[in-house]
């Protein structure tokens, strides 16, 4: 991947996070295990992906990202119907133990569903629910959210089948050390089901957009969107592919095992930037 030679400028909180992490020689957190999902859909002769804006009050909040979120304890305990890779198959693809690669693509389905409303699910292996946006959907996934229901629990009572092809592998993120809250996030690439609506249901969202990935990079380099590094050059990779079908075979060679990490170059500096290791 191309990456600017003058790196990302660093947003002055996580600047101040990490002048304070230096001075009191801070001890890196461990980083949670994540997965998000780039939703993407044809628009005009190009396409475009899902962005939502987090809310203040949350880790990263104010930036715009991809529907995510943390890996549960149910992920890795999930007995489902299973559609697409095995798990042992998705764990050689992410250099994972089966049980830990199956919690990984549960997660990220389980997220993109909590946070979008977009199953990747259906009655068997080669089919997809469509439109999920009624009452009853919309109850289940509060519930989901709420954690009184399961992922594996919503499916089966609906008699679905998780459709893990549909995710493709991307990439492999992990927050910078001296962030107090860490993630190492797995990112997929989905296209978005036919019939499905992605809304905004997300209690940790402000606002949700679609905006071909070059033009949100765009808006995000000129100011007007707030992105992290992993967000800006996701982006730039997936715009670089060209159209849908260029995404899904780049998707096959990805490396989405070895992780990349920020660093941020000299926090003294009048403007640090963030550099890729």
């Amino acid at each position: 991947m191309t990456i600017d030679p003058d790196g990302f400028p660093a947003p002055p909180a996580l600047v101040e996070h990490a002048r304070r992490f230096r001075a009191e020689g801070g001890v890196p957190a461990v980083p949670r295990v994540a997965a998000t999902v780039l939703l993407l859909r044809p628009a005009g002769p190009g396409f475009e992906v899902y962005l939502i804006r987090r809310v203040a009050a949350m880790t990263f909040g104010g930036m715009y990202a991809f529907p995510g979120g943390g890996v549960d304890r149910s992920d890795s305990e999930t007995h489902l119907d299973w559609a697409g890779p095995t798990p042992a198959e998705w764990g050689e693809r992410l250099r994972l133990a089966p049980d830990a690669a199956q919690a990984v693509v549960c997660a990220a389905a389980r997220e993109v569903f909590e946070e979008a409303g977009v199953l990747l699910a259906g009655a068997d292996a080669a089919s997809v629910v469509g439109d999920v946006s009624g009452d009853d959907w919309e109850a289940a996934r509060v519930a989901l959210e709420q954690r009184e229901v399961g992922f594996a629990g919503l499916l089966a009572e609906r008699g679905l089948t998780l459709r893990s092809d549909l995710l493709l592998p991307w990439s492999r993120w992990i927050t910078p050390e001296f962030e107090p809250r860490r993630f190492d996030t797995y990112f997929f690439v989905a296209l978005l089901p036919e019939g499905q609506r992605p809304r905004h249901v997300s209690r940790e969202a402000d606002r949700t957009l679609w905006l071909p990935p070059a033009d949100a990079r765009a808006k995000a380099e000129a100011g007007e969107l707030n992105m992290l590094p992993p967000t800006l050059v996701t982006l730039a990779q997936v715009a670089a592919a060209g159209d849908l079908s260029g995404v899904v075979r780049a998707a096959t060679t990805r490396d989405a095992a070895t992780p990349v990490t920020p660093h941020l170059d000299d926090p003294d500096n009048d403007t640090p930037h963030f550099r890729l290791h």
